[in-house]
């Protein structure tokens, strides 16, 4: 036979085997890589704290889990005192008010955040209930971590620590400082800080609780003396007794004294004004995740550069766990418009000017702080239908347009004079006008340049200031 008609040696079996031995191992290994890969992307997923920063990072973007959960402190939980339980029923007590109709409660609503319970620009008070009030109720919520009023640096340390009014004072000519989300202060400026009310006039919950039983347009009594005959009359004048002795109601000071200290026990001791147990609280514990838009939001309410919400209100816990606050208890002017509805503003000449006056009088000729009120939790403050000290604006979209817009548009917001030119800032006098922020973020833009948050921007904000609303309380049996 020829060569070329030779039949071919069949190859060896050896070679096929073992080149299909290799393939096996790899797709073995291949798929042990795989199901480690997936397992480690499902642990990561369940347990972002517990892998590397990065992964975490990416983890957070995509499922809107927090990365970098922390132990929150919460007070304990214990049952009421006797003094508390005593507050909780002077609290809902409409019969120590003038009209009959009206107690804490009533301006202060449970079901509303211990907040105004419908959207009127202030409360209506007074002996036929048919009185304006001067301001909308703030939310009593989380007020037992309030400060006292001070002006700038805390000073109780110090045997010889100056007055307030001399703080204020010493500080006339301090420039402002520039607040900025997540940095430090860019002066040592002192600010007035802490207190309550909007202008900060009281500083325990107990002298509080005093300001509506005497107001006109509020509780209206004309006395202590009158509201002391009022608890005598009650139907828990006994427990009065039982707490403070039979002598109690000789004395009408006294027992009122010992009547608001009893609601201030209520506001401390109840977990239905501090349950910590909002959405982003759970967030930030590891217990709950964020939709896209509520983690967007978070993110432009930190940025410094665009929302500079945390500027202000405070979004971190403190290094001694304890929740954030969403404020700074500082105290701003932002020159919302004013409120034409309400009676006191019918007076061309009124201005309710804040820290300076008309409410309190001990900072009157401290100009540089007219204009400014207490900057407020953010916590709840989606329940709530009224914004600002005016109640000029009803819901959470015209508040950022009005946070956005301000400085950019002012059109939108102040009217036009006479002349024809907008009336910046016309709740405040002209002389006071430069007390206005105008140098934190998003209030430093000018006139005509880009807002700094897009109206996609504001909808997302608005999904994270939801998730600060706490959840209701089981009911106790």
């Amino acid at each position: 036979m020829s060569e070329l008609s030779a039949s071919p040696t069949p190859s060896s079996p050896e070679p096929r085997r073992a080149s299909s031995a290799s393939r096996l191992v790899l797709r073995a290994a291949a798929a042990v890589l795989v199901a480690g890969a997936l397992g480690f992307c499902a642990y990561a997923v369940a347990f972002p704290a517990n892998v590397p920063d990065a992964v975490g990072e990416v983890v957070e973007n995509l499922t809107g889990a927090n990365a970098h959960p922390v132990v929150l402190q919460r007070p304990p939980v214990a049952p009421l005192s006797a003094m508390a339980q005593l507050g909780k029923q002077l609290f809902s007590d409409p019969a120590l008010s003038a009209s009959g109709q009206q107690s804490c409660a009533t301006c202060h609503s449970p079901g509303h955040a211990y907040g105004p319970p419908n959207g009127l620009d202030v409360q209506q008070g007074g002996l036929a209930m048919n009185q304006q009030g001067y301001r909308p109720p703030p939310s009593l919520m989380y007020l037992y971590r309030q400060p006292n009023f001070s002006i700038g640096p805390d000073q109780g340390e110090n045997d010889d620590a100056p007055s307030v009014a001399q703080q204020a004072t010493a500080a006339a000519s301090v420039v402002k400082s520039q607040k900025v989300a997540g940095g430090a202060s860019t002066s040592v400026e002192m600010v007035p800080q802490g207190g309550l009310f909007w202008d900060g006039r009281a500083d325990t919950l107990q002298q509080q609780a005093y300001g509506p039983l005497l107001n006109p347009v509020e509780m209206a009594n004309t006395s202590i003396e009158q509201v002391a005959a009022k608890l005598e009359k009650a139907a828990y004048a006994n427990q009065f007794m039982q707490l403070f002795g039979p002598r109690i109601f000789s004395d009408p000071k006294m027992v009122v004294s010992e009547a608001m200290f009893a609601i201030s026990r209520y506001q401390v001791e109840d977990p239905s004004f501090h349950p910590y147990n909002s959405k982003y609280d759970r967030w930030l514990e590891g217990h709950a995740r964020l939709t896209q838009a509520e983690l967007r939001g978070l993110r432009l309410f930190n940025d410094p550069d665009k929302a500079n919400c945390a500027g202000c209100h405070l979004s971190k816990p403190g290094k001694d766990g304890l929740p954030p606050m969403f404020t700074d208890y500082q105290y701003e002017a932002l020159g919302v418009p004013r409120n034409r509805k309400l009676a006191q503003n019918q007076d061309p000449h009124f201005f309710d000017l804040g820290v300076c006056g008309p409410f309190r009088d001990d900072f009157k000729n401290q100009t540089q702080y007219c204009g400014m009120f207490l900057t407020p939790t953010l916590r709840n403050t989606a329940t709530r239908t009224v914004f600002f000290h005016n109640g000029v604006y009803h819901t959470l979209d015209q508040v950022m347009a009005f946070y956005n817009d301000r400085n950019t548009d002012p059109g939108k917001f102040y009217p036009r004079g006479a002349d024809g030119k907008i009336e910046k800032y016309d709740d405040i006098p002209a002389q006071f006008q430069k007390n206005v922020d105008v140098t934190d973020a998003p209030f430093d833009r000018k006139f005509g340049d880009k807002p700094a948050m897009t109206q996609s921007d504001i909808q997302d904000i608005i999904a994270f200031l939801k998730t600060l609303n706490d959840d209701p309380l089981p009911s106790k049996p």
